[in-house]
């Protein structure tokens, strides 16, 4: 299937990255990165502030040299800036955190000076982005969402093969974020370019991302699908960055998960503790506080001395309520 030019299910590999690290005053900040992308796909890379990730990106976009490994695309070596007179690819976009319009121009004058598509084909890129409404609108009388999606036409219409994405949601309000975020989906099954996107709020990511890539200083830790990252973290560090969790000490690892060999301490998410009647694979608990998010509680338990947080629907529950817990299998 052909979407704009690319073979949206080709699976072929679009990107390799091999062996790559990047040092700055002597230290590495990127190190030994290894992994591909296919035609299609879509990788959020994740991790804390200072991890590497917008350096990584960077290498990708051929606006930093790597000092270690290689970064293929279509099977082409992806030249630095101390190889090239102008850095960059031709056939990859980068959208920074620090994107930039021309003041006091109309829209569709800024989104002209960098149009290589017909009239057709960029009025659809206007639509997929959602600024048709914007094109007559001055450039300084836009919000930061609005300027974001704008840039991010203009990149669109260059016609690149893949999009790289530095921080998208940061400093955006719920409304704005949604939009990106449908923005994002569409640009990747209407128009079949590949993305990658970086973003220090991994749970953004969940919803979006094919596979996600979790760094920790300058290294890969964890690599997977959005639910083997959320569900099957490998730390504490991995599972923090996705959401609420609970660290299992010894005797309540051995009480939840009685058949699992070498207990010591596991991870489990909040919603994966379920409420059952009294047996004898269940736990007993004592709730010491409910707290009201909206569409859940947020339960705070006390299970052989440690407190534990669970979430559930059932706005009965109060403070000092027995109750028994398991950790389901299918959560």
């Amino acid at each position: 299937m052909l979407i704009n030019g690319h073979d949206l299910f080709s699976g072929m590999t679009l990107l390799t990255v091999s062996g790559v690290g990047k040092q700055e005053k002597g230290n590495f900040t990127v190190k030994d990165i290894h992994f591909a992308q296919q035609t299609a796909q879509k990788i959020a890379i994740a991790g804390e502030t200072g991890s590497g990730k917008t350096t990584l990106l960077k290498m990708i976009a051929g606006l930093m040299q790597p000092d270690e490994g290689t970064i293929y695309f279509e099977d082409k070596r992806v030249l630095g800036p101390f190889e090239k007179l102008i850095p960059g690819h031709p056939a990859i976009a980068y959208l920074s955190q620090h994107f930039e319009l021309r003041n006091n121009y109309r829209v569709e004058e800024e989104l002209e000076s960098k149009n290589l598509l017909t009239d057709e084909e960029a009025t659809r890129i206007y639509s997929i982005c959602k600024i048709q409404h914007l094109l007559k609108r001055k450039t300084d009388q836009l919000s930061g969402g609005e300027r974001q999606r704008i840039v991010l036409a203009r990149l669109l219409t260059t016609s690149p093969k893949l999009l790289l994405l530095d921080e998208p949601f940061s400093n955006l309000d719920a409304v704005h974020k949604n939009i990106i975020k449908s923005v994002l989906l569409d640009i990747g099954s209407k128009l079949g370019i590949s993305c990658i996107l970086v973003s220090h709020d991994a749970a953004d990511a969940l919803s979006w991302a094919d596979t996600i890539l979790v760094l920790k200083e300058g290294r890969i830790i964890q690599q997977g699908t959005p639910e083997q990252i959320y569900r099957e973290p490998i730390d504490e560090y991995c599972a923090g960055l996705f959401g609420e969790y609970n660290l299992l000490n010894k005797k309540n690892a051995q009480a939840f998960f009685p058949t699992k060999a070498n207990q010591q301490q596991l991870i489990v998410r909040p919603e994966q503790f379920s409420i059952t009647a009294p047996n004898d694979m269940a736990v007993k608990s004592v709730i010491q506080s409910v707290y009201f998010f909206g569409s859940y509680y947020s339960i705070e338990v006390l299970v052989n001395s440690q407190l534990l947080r669970i979430k559930n629907l059932n706005k009965q529950l109060m403070a000092g309520d027995v109750i028994y817990l398991f950790v389901g299998k299918d959560t």
